[in-house]
């Protein structure tokens, strides 16, 4: 079989690169070995949501009464039906990938996909031949030498989205996307949980103030946080599992009865050919151009596979830069510095561009605008104080730099300041916008005035 472009996975990368593909008139063909549209679809991005979207639901249950509404007995998950429900939600993305193939007649063949040659992909005994190979195998769990996964009392994130039963406790290693929301997600269903992280905050890609808000939500919910601190070891028991950990303040023994590894990924490169065919890599991470082929011509990467931001958005933007090169379109460039960044907690964290730390570190004359939701009507009124919105602007210039904020719906709204940052808008500009009102996002109006010391509502 002879194909235009080939792409290995089918991932938010591959199946982009594919259906952009076969728009633009290549014949286009997808090899992957398991369900279509990889972690995110099926083991990350949408299973995870809506298993916080039954954390939330049983929440707001709970708490029903503080909203004038009575309840009869008690409220309890059933984790059956919520496992069942988030598998649903993933198998009907999945099949929606399916139709997109069909419409645009691209083909999947299935399987493992091999380089056995530039221009020669290996699945099984068939031999696919394309000039153009684009790989997009995604990313895996980092399973960590000191507290090795064994998929039962250290598990990584596949096995904590099925969950037979509800544990009674539980360590999570790692507070990134992964570990909070599952920390998250594990409280709500009653869970006692151990938050464990290396670095000195909890979410250590976000603004310093966002990450002390999150702790300050997650111990209001009866969460362990425990920042600044190192797993030295595992012990395993029948029943238990015992971490030692080396804190601010010393040794410390952390019990539960089931431990998640939510450290990082690492990239699916092993087992692919590529280092017999000659493509450079580091530590499995593999090198690209500004077109993002390979040290071998032909050969082409995006997503986790590269030393990029390990996100859905990013690998689908990467497959649009791609192809839309292949076929000698003049495209712009991906924007690494404002992508922006998703934590779907509660209180929800979304961010781009640059951090106050970072502001600071390049040695930048800076104006912060920060409006508190305990200020907001709409929060008010919806019961969701907790958070803030940050803007960070230039002094001179007052272009925005970097906008982060927590709250509920945080991430629905960055996306317009995403927008708003690559035009290069100003405090000024966001000032004098009229938002609606009462909203969470006229919050952004408002941190504008307060950089400006112009804020007329707190």
């Amino acid at each position: 079989m002879v194909f235009d472009i080939v792409i290995i996975g089918s991932g938010p990368g591959g199946y982009v690169a594919a259906v952009r593909a076969a728009q633009l008139g290549f014949k286009t063909a997808v090899i992957e070995r398991a369900q279509l549209g990889g972690i995110c679809l099926n083991w990350g991005c949408i299973p995870t949501k809506a298993l916080l979207k039954s954390a939330d639901a049983l929440n707001t249950a709970r708490n029903a009464e503080s909203y004038g509404i009575k309840t009869v007995g008690n409220i309890e998950p059933d984790i059956q039906q919520i496992v069942a429900r988030s598998r649903a939600v993933s198998a009907q993305m999945s099949k929606g990938i399916e139709y997109l193939f069909k419409k645009h007649n691209v083909t999947l063949i299935p399987g493992r996909g091999k380089i056995a040659a530039p221009g020669v992909v290996a699945v099984g005994e068939d031999r696919i031949e394309s000039s153009r190979i684009i790989i997009a195998t995604g990313a895996r769990s980092n399973s960590l030498p000191m507290a090795p996964i064994d998929g039962k009392k250290i598990i990584g994130y596949r096995q904590a989205l099925i969950p037979e039963k509800i544990p009674a406790t539980m360590a999570i290693i790692g507070s990134g996307a992964i570990g909070s929301e599952m920390a998250y997600f594990y409280t709500s269903m009653g869970t006692k949980v151990t938050l464990i992280e290396y670095m000195e905050q909890i979410v250590p890609t976000e603004d310093e103030e966002v990450a002390a808000q999150l702790s300050r939500s997650f111990r209001k919910l009866g969460m362990k946080v425990m920042p600044g601190a190192n797993v030295v070891s595992a012990e395993k028991h029948p029943d238990r599992v015992i971490l030692n950990v080396q804190t601010r303040k010393g040794a410390e023994a952390v019990e539960a009865e089931v431990v998640l590894s939510a450290a990082g990924v690492i990239p699916n490169t092993n087992d692919l050919g590529l280092e017999e065919t000659g493509v450079k890599m580091d530590r499995g991470y593999i090198f690209v151009d500004d077109c993002y082929m390979t040290s071998v011509p032909g050969i082409y990467a995006i997503g986790d596979v590269l030393r990029t931001p390990a996100l859905a958005h990013v690998a689908s933007a990467e497959a649009l830069s791609c192809v839309e090169q292949i076929a000698g379109l003049n495209v712009s460039r991906v924007n690494y510095a404002s992508i922006p960044g998703c934590i779907y907690t509660a209180p929800e964290i979304a961010s781009v561009g640059l951090r106050e730390r970072d502001a600071r570190a390049k040695g930048l004359d800076i104006k912060i605008g920060k409006f508190p939701f305990t200020a907001s009507g709409k929060a008010a009124a919806a019961g969701e104080r907790d958070g803030f919105i940050k803007l960070i602007f230039l002094a001179d210039s007052g272009e925005l730099l970097g906008a982060h904020m927590i709250g509920a719906h945080a991430t629905e709204m960055i996306g317009g300041l995403v927008a708003l940052l690559n035009k290069k808008v100003t405090a000024r500009d966001l000032m004098h916008s009229v938002f609606p009102h009462p909203t969470m996002s006229e919050g952004i109006m408002e941190a504008a005035a307060m950089a400006l010391g112009q804020a007329v509502n707190i």
